[in-house]
């Protein structure tokens, strides 16, 4: 999954007393943020109906799920707990800065945390996240409309580095994405990741107490999080949502501590994924490690006496917002602002947008790209390509080895058929905010997204939510899980060289009309099924499954 918007804000400087759980004095008043958020809802309702031609009526809103989660949970406290905070506070000379983490799953969950009110428990990693903290740890986020309370973790920083940059992601990560990158299995890196996931578990139980309680656990770093949950309080209901592919048995059966993998994830009682495939993979995977009963009918594994849900749940970023933000003034400015820094002049723009990972297909989609201008001579000067890539894992060897390439393919692709006013390619390998990338969105008349394998990946949903005037067109890999809603996007494997030239040039050549019509089918999918609607059919599920102590049942009334 992936997504790079990443708003900051700035507060003042805190070191002047002593800072509790409440950094910042509220920017508005309750009943005014009432008031703003409900003006906001309105306008994005507005904004989405002009878009669509028509009122997405069965859109779910935050306080849809606001309410969903009263009604589903009953007195259940909500804990989210995942590695990377949703905000990051970091000391610059006039203050502290308070950073929207990147990526999908933080932005994704920041919506669903305010809507709930949910505890959020991660990793405190910045310079500044200590001095904002109360005794616990504890934070209320975000500044100036503070919605819920964020729990950080403070890890020793040999330990972080294994858990995290080694095992998680040089173990655990090309493990589960096909992309013939070898994991490194050690035993060191592995021992890290059991303690991570138990000082998890014990932030979790001092978080709740002994209120009853619905843990969410998001992705591949808390696989063992469940089973140190369960062994001390076994009425928790937990849910396990595994937003990166699951393989397939053959390729899983590599990995020394598949067994200790497996029982973490069947200690809960909700394991979701984006896709059926992933989702049945994980079926296969356990019926052939371990002795359990798969019930395929219900899609549901019975081991020990426990019996473990298997469901998919597709994840959507809030579209709503993305399209409220890419119809503003602001938007279209930012969109020429870039055409003119750029020189563009009056090029069609082919947009990529990635974190610098060898899952994501950037050298295979610059590739195409080349072979396009290189076969296609009047298209030269007349498209321009912008790639954004966030700089990643940077001390990773497959990573050095990735930056490097693609800066190299960048220089040649430029020596051939760029020039020194209009270079055919323009590398950006810097992290933008959400108000600075909506403008790239706007501007692009084809976005590229050829990852090689991918969970979901976000970053095609952020370009359909984005094309208010639906003006753009999408050319996305059928290996991400996106390819399975987005069938009006214009799909070609990044393997075949070829083809996915042509589907680039087929994307840049598409009329008005076809190019509308893929675009309004895509935003109903998109609009339809958003980061709140997500969140509910979870919860919805938790409740039908009565796997929530303290909520009411089925049919009860309240």
């Amino acid at each position: 999954m992936m997504s790079m918007m990443a708003p900051s804000y700035r507060i003042p400087n805190l070191l002047s007393g002593t800072a509790g759980p409440s950094y910042n004095s509220k920017l508005m008043g309750t009943a005014k943020t009432d008031v703003a958020r409900r003006v906001r809802q309105a306008l994005t309702r507005m904004a989405n109906r002009q878009a669509l031609g028509s009122e997405v009526s069965d859109q779910t809103t935050s306080d849809d799920l606001a309410r969903a989660a009263r009604g589903y949970l009953g007195d259940a406290q909500i804990l989210i707990a995942s590695n990377r905070e949703p905000y990051q506070h970091v000391q610059t000379p006039s203050g502290i800065e308070v950073v929207r983490s990147p990526g999908g799953l933080a932005s994704a969950l920041d919506s669903v945390a305010r809507a709930t009110g949910a505890t959020w428990i991660a990793q405190g990693a910045a310079d500044a996240d200590r001095l904002v903290c109360d005794e616990e740890g504890r934070v209320r986020v975000p500044p100036g409309n503070e919605r819920y309370t964020l729990k950080r973790l403070w890890l020793e920083p040999e330990t972080r580095a294994l858990e995290y940059r080694r095992f998680c992601n040089g173990c655990l990560w090309p493990l589960c994405h096909i992309v013939y990158v070898r994991p490194h299995f050690v035993a060191p890196r592995w021992r890290a990741y059991q303690e991570v996931n138990e000082q998890f578990a014990e932030a979790i139980l001092s978080s709740l107490g002994a209120r009853p309680g619905l843990v969410l656990l998001q992705d591949y770093h808390l696989g063992l999080c469940a089973s140190a949950l369960r062994a001390r309080r076994p009425d928790l209901s937990i849910v396990m949502f595994w937003h990166i592919p699951w393989p397939n048995r053959e390729v899983f059966r590599t990995f020394p501590w598949r067994r200790e993998l497996l029982e973490g994830l069947l200690a809960c009682d909700l394991v979701g994924f984006h896709i059926q495939y992933h989702a049945t993979n994980f079926l296969d995977t356990v019926a052939q490690e371990l002795e359990s009963h798969i019930d395929h009918e219900r899609f549901a594994i019975r081991r020990r006496g426990r019996k473990t849900f298997v469901r998919t749940y597709p994840i959507s970023p809030d579209a709503a917002e993305i399209s409220l933000a890419a119809s503003e003034p602001w938007a279209a400015r930012g969109a020429e602002q870039v055409r003119e820094q750029l020189r563009l002049g009056d090029a069609q723009v082919v947009l990529g947008v990635d974190r610098l990972d060898y899952t994501k297909g950037i050298p295979e989609r610059i590739a195409a790209y080349e072979h396009l201008l290189e076969n296609h001579p009047e298209l030269r000067g007349r498209v321009a390509f912008i790639q954004i890539a966030v700089p990643s894992r940077v001390d990773l060897p497959e990573y050095q080895s990735l930056a490097v390439t693609v800066e190299e393919l960048t220089a040649r692709l430029n020596r051939r058929f760029g020039s020194a006013d209009r270079p055919a390619i323009h590398l950006i390998t810097r992290n933008l905010g959400f108000r600075d990338l909506i403008p790239y969105y706007v501007l692009a008349d084809v976005a590229v997204v050829s990852a090689l394998h991918d969970g979901m990946n976000l970053v095609a949903k952020e370009y359909v939510a984005a094309k208010v005037q639906l003006d753009g067109a999408l050319v996305l890999s059928p290996f991400t899980g996106a390819a399975r809603e987005l069938d009006q996007a214009i799909q070609a494997s990044p393997y075949d060289t070829e083809a996915l030239a042509a589907a680039i040039g087929r994307a840049l050549t598409l009329d008005t009309a076809e190019r509308a019509r893929r675009m309004r089918a895509m935003r109903e999918v998109v609009a339809g099924q958003n980061i709140y609607d997500w969140a509910r059919k979870i919860l919805r599920d938790a409740r039908r499954l009565h796997l929530v102590s303290g909520a009411p049942r089925p049919g009860a009334s309240r």
